[in-house]
């Protein structure tokens, strides 16, 4: 027999989060995807606007996991009043056709002149009162589509109430972190190949190239510890044994891994 349901069990308040989370790290991949940008690069931060302080809390109990999902190094929440992000707005006819018929074309005109902190309120109440022709009408989040202007170096989406913008700009050291990601994941497909028991230590030789050498130096306790590599040295120049791999931008690099089993 299957158990009988406990209601008590259910946290609704935890779904809800869940689902900002899956919500938020979707939208943040299709960016990435549409920037071409490879998840396996860092990028910098992810900026939020918030309803309001239950919307904020919700979105930093589960802000760890969106994080590690979508490789960002940080959320940071900003509110409709920053003025950062502006906001457009527009009629949707398949609601407003039905419900005000003649009235629909003014009403269009209304919805088009609101103002920042009239879209504010509609998005944080889900409704508004306009007026319009001498008459107050009440229009409702379903009757509009609101969305987000793109800002310099940035990428914006909207899915419903909830708004991202990611930062795209990448740093030098975030472009290094990014090689030395590449890396590590090279290096893990070598020690499947091979063989290698996942409790085997290894010695790293690299063929010395300009950025490549200082992005894995730089990030060397990471990828050492990712690898389990005991050492890992830059050198002018390998054997013919040597393994060649390739990173990100098409960077080819010359690499030796030795067993210390």
């Amino acid at each position: 027999d299957f158990p009988v349901c406990d209601e008590k069990q259910i946290d609704k308040k935890l779904e809800e989060r869940m689902q900002l989370a899956q919500k938020i790290s979707s939208m943040v991949l299709s960016l990435r995807k549409k920037s071409a940008i490879r998840v396996r690069q860092p990028l910098s931060r992810i900026m939020i606007p918030v309803l309001n302080e239950e919307n904020k809390k919700q979105i930093q109990l589960v802000e760890h996991l969106i994080l590690h999902e979508v490789n960002v190094k940080g959320v940071e929440f900003i509110t409709e009043s920053d003025g950062i992000l502006v906001k457009n707005i527009k009629p949707n006819f398949k609601t407003l056709g039905p419900r005000f018929g003649k009235m629909m074309k003014p009403i269009a005109a209304a919805i088009t002149a609101m103002t920042q902190e009239q879209i504010c309120a509609l998005e944080s109440k889900g409704t508004i009162q306009l007026m319009v022709e001498g008459s107050l009408q009440t229009i409702e989040i379903t009757d509009v589509d609101i969305f987000a202007q793109d800002i310099p170096g940035w990428a914006v989406a909207n899915e419903g109430l909830v708004t991202i913008a990611l930062d795209i700009t990448i740093s030098e050291e975030l472009y290094n972190e990014g090689l030395a990601r590449d890396f590590v994941n090279r290096i893990q497909n070598i020690r499947k190949e091979q063989n290698f028991d996942v409790t085997d230590t290894i010695d790293l030789l690299v063929e010395r190239k300009d950025q490549v050498s200082d992005a894995l130096l730089k990030n060397i306790n990471y990828i050492c510890s990712e690898t389990l590599a005991n050492t890992l040295n830059i050198v002018e120049k390998l054997d013919s044994n040597a393994f060649e791999i390739e990173l990100a931008d098409g960077i080819l690099i010359n690499i030796n891994v030795k067993n210390k089993k």
